[in-house]
């Protein structure tokens, strides 16, 4: 009878496993049919074996939702019956969650949440629940219009009773966009290199570069954007009385100081006492190089320059990532220009880009060094005009070698383009448009003479 009942179990096992077998080898054909009309956009002929691979093989690729969710979104465009089309859409997204739980997902989220709310298919509050699922994962995988709502949503329900959590969400944000821009701006770098050095880039590299300045460019648009929904909110009226209020309970939290002194550095109010007493608690707290570059500025302040350049020096040294070696330069330069020493400013700027030859804000800051130096550098209203083209070179090369900042850049360049002499005032001044030029007083820099059209 055991040996009956061995050589049936045997028997089944076999039958199993063959069926199963079968079953993968049906579903293996059933993929690859549907991924090639799929990428050949032949979405009407995927559909059906696509239906196939969702009842029967939820979890053999993960394509089978990625490309899915854009089959599903073309046949509810097209669908007459629009709640059958929705359907089909939800059941993508959900069925990606349960059967690929761990990839991509806050991006899921953020997709399945762009199209509820484009085709007005959920409600303020249900987009924003999906949001917060999106951003508690990843919210540099999140899109920016969406990072911008789920912000939005959160500065609309906390501004006036919990603005610090307000803050703490724009910092979050902020701090993880920084993350993943610095980790694009290394990844680019080298590939810059190799390009600046004469060397062909393969086509994966350029599809890595490609790819890298997309995103790098998508994500430098949060900043501003944040800063716009809470530029009355994060004022130095508002800051100074909600640190002081919470201070007590924090002078020992390193995480709390740091967010707070770089706010009110940030935001222009290290005038205030209460600047100083966070950035010596934050240097107390976390005896670090970010703390100590604070704390430097305190030194400035109260006119002790010899401590404030031994602890610039200090901070720099502790320091060894150059991206961020570069973030000190320019933070110290900035302290130069509030002290007007421009020269040393763009010395410190120029610096800071050694440390990282992709760093756009280092370029833009020399730029605006030179557009505010417009009536010092300039004896008539050519050479005046004329300054603004080099700042205008400056802006262009930051957005060159900076996508993260392009969008920021073409703002100054619009600007200062339009403050480039008239061909009236350069006829004027007895020259012609691409003679050389230089720029006096402290920025001594060549230029082509450059029209503004008009």
């Amino acid at each position: 009878m055991r040996r009956i009942i061995l050589v049936a179990s045997v028997f089944l096992f076999l039958g199993l496993s063959m069926l199963t077998a079968q079953t993968q080898k049906k579903c293996t054909i059933k993929y690859n049919l549907f991924k090639g009309d799929y990428l050949s956009k032949k979405y009407n002929d995927a559909y059906p074996n696509w239906i196939y691979l969702m009842d029967s093989c939820q979890k053999l690729s993960i394509n089978i939702y990625k490309y899915g969710d854009k089959l599903a979104k073309e046949r509810f465009k097209n669908a007459a019956d629009k709640n059958e089309g929705f359907a089909l859409v939800k059941r993508v997204y959900t069925q990606r969650l349960e059967n690929y739980p761990t990839k991509d997902v806050a991006k899921a989220h953020s997709d399945y949440a762009t199209f509820l709310i484009k085709n007005k298919l959920a409600s303020d509050d249900e987009v924003f629940t999906i949001l917060e699922k999106a951003y508690s994962i990843d919210p540099t995988r999140m899109g920016v219009k969406n990072i911008y709502r789920y912000f939005q949503g959160i500065t609309d329900k906390y501004k006036d009773t919990n603005p610090q959590k307000v803050f703490d969400t724009y910092d979050d944000v902020l701090e993880s966009v920084a993350e993943k821009l610095e980790d694009y701006t290394k990844k680019m770098k080298s590939l810059n290199a190799k390009k600046e050095a004469g060397q062909e880039l393969d086509k994966k590299e350029k599809s890595k570069l490609r790819a890298y300045t997309i995103n790098s460019k998508a994500l430098g648009q949060v900043e501003g954007g944040l800063d716009n929904i809470i530029i009355d909110l994060s004022t130095c009226e508002r800051l100074v009385p909600l640190y002081t209020r919470d201070f007590e309970e924090n002078q020992s939290n390193a995480e709390w100081l740091r967010r707070a002194v770089s706010r009110m550095f940030n935001k222009g109010c290290s005038e205030e006492p209460l600047f100083e007493k966070l950035a010596k608690a934050y240097a107390e707290a976390s005896p670090s190089a970010d703390a100590y570059s604070f704390v430097a500025v305190i030194l400035s302040k109260n006119g002790d320059e010899v401590g404030a350049q031994q602890m610039r020096l200090k901070a720099f040294e502790l320091e060894t990532d150059p991206i961020k070696k570069a973030n000190f330069k320019l933070k110290f330069a900035q302290e130069a220009k509030k002290r007007e020493q421009k020269s040393k400013a763009r010395q410190l700027a120029r610096e800071a880009i050694q440390f990282n030859p992709n760093f756009g804000k280092a370029y833009l800051f020399i730029a605006s060094l030179y557009a505010s130096s417009v009536n010092a550098c300039g004896k008539n209203e050519f050479q005046k005009r004329m300054t603004y083209v080099a700042a205008y070179n400056k802006a262009l090369r930051a957005s060159a070698v900076d996508p993260s900042i392009s969008s920021v850049a073409a703002k100054f360049l619009r600007n200062y383009k339009a403050n480039f002499p008239s061909k009236k005032v350069i006829f004027t001044e007895g020259v012609n448009e691409g003679d050389p030029f230089t720029v006096g007083c402290w920025i001594n820099e060549k230029v082509k003479v450059t029209s503004s059209g008009r």
